[in-house]
């Protein structure tokens, strides 16, 4: 059954490249391979057509890089305090650049050619605000001990494994899936905003998706450390921490199947402006803190500084 499967991928594939219609037809191939092959070729050029395989990659990319975090937490001896507080900076300045700078100011330009430059203008900022809002609601009932924004360091493995002779791993357990958990809900709505912004422009895609990968990899950290100890599992903690990273291409996915059969400028504006606020939000809660949590004042300030002018330069030279 897998080669079946694997012999009509490729046929598909093959038949894409080939020709324009579903009609290729190779004799040693069966009824239920061409059946399929029609079916899947059909669906591949609908796909191709709506431009929606990027964004779901880049919101792909961006949840997995959790997976990093965890890598890092069983691969590497200590925590690099600087680096990871220069990226985390970096992340913020793009982040930070890209909204007001480019997502804000798209808002602004659709609804105002829409609607009329006072109320487009007035929507833009109400939106705007209304996505900041949106991502303060869902922090604010995030629980206490498993929201994400603490930082965790790598030496907290060592750390963890003598001391939860001492601490009641059931309460380990409960605080490494609440993490979880708490990283899951902030990851959706990033996932809507790699996706819309992808959807868009793909250069601002490609710096809005791995601007949250870098933010990603300590949270990857966060979940991973107190299952580990908790367990013992390397297995549990990989599959967990998948899962949390998971919830960005979900956002995605719900953003595509809920938004795109009623996009309109007027809703494309109104998304753009929501996004531009949760990313803001995003920054300014969770992306500088944690770079000065994890290093000195100024080098946060250097990677802030260093993510606007990467930025700004890659939307003039992609321009």
């Amino acid at each position: 059954m897998i080669i079946l499967f694997l012999q009509s991928l490729y046929f598909i594939l093959e038949a894409a490249k080939i020709t324009e219609t579903c009609n290729y037809i190779i004799p040693e191939y069966g009824y239920f391979q061409k059946n399929l092959c029609n079916y899947l070729c059909t669906r591949y050029r609908k796909i191709m057509a709506s431009n929606i395989i990027l964004p779901f990659l880049l919101a792909l990319f961006a949840g997995l890089a959790t997976l990093i975090g965890f890598a890092i937490t069983f691969i590497a001896k200590s925590t690099n305090r600087k680096l990871l507080s220069f990226s985390l900076g970096l992340s913020a300045g793009v982040m930070v650049y890209v909204a007001f700078v480019e997502i804000f100011n798209e808002a602004r330009v659709i609804l105002t050619e829409n609607m009329g430059h006072q109320k487009g203008l007035l929507i833009t900022v109400v939106f705007f605000f209304a996505g900041m809002a949106l991502i303060a609601i869902i922090d604010r009932f995030v629980p206490k001990f498993g929201n994400p924004h603490e930082a965790h360091m790598v030496e907290e493995v060592e750390q963890g494994v003598h001391e939860s002779a001492c601490i009641k791993k059931p309460k380990l357990m409960k605080m490494g899936v609440m993490t979880a958990i708490a990283i899951a809900v902030h990851n959706f709505p990033e996932g809507i905003a790699t996706f819309m912004a992808a959807l868009e422009n793909p250069t601002l895609g490609i710096a809005i998706a791995t601007a949250i990968a870098i933010h990603n990899i300590p949270e990857g950290i966060a979940v991973s450390i107190p299952i580990f100890y908790a367990s013992g599992s390397r297995k549990k903690a990989f599959w967990i921490t998948l899962l949390s990273g998971l919830a960005e291409p979900l956002g995605a996915l719900v953003t595509y199947l809920i938004l795109m059969p009623f996009l309109s400028p007027v809703v494309m504006g109104c998304v753009f402006a929501v996004v531009a606020g949760i990313m803001i939000y995003i920054s300014f809660d969770e992306l500088l803190p944690g770079a000065h949590e994890y290093g000195e004042h100024h080098i946060a300030l250097y990677g802030l500084i260093s993510g606007m002018a990467v930025m700004a330069l890659s939307l003039i030279l992609f321009a």
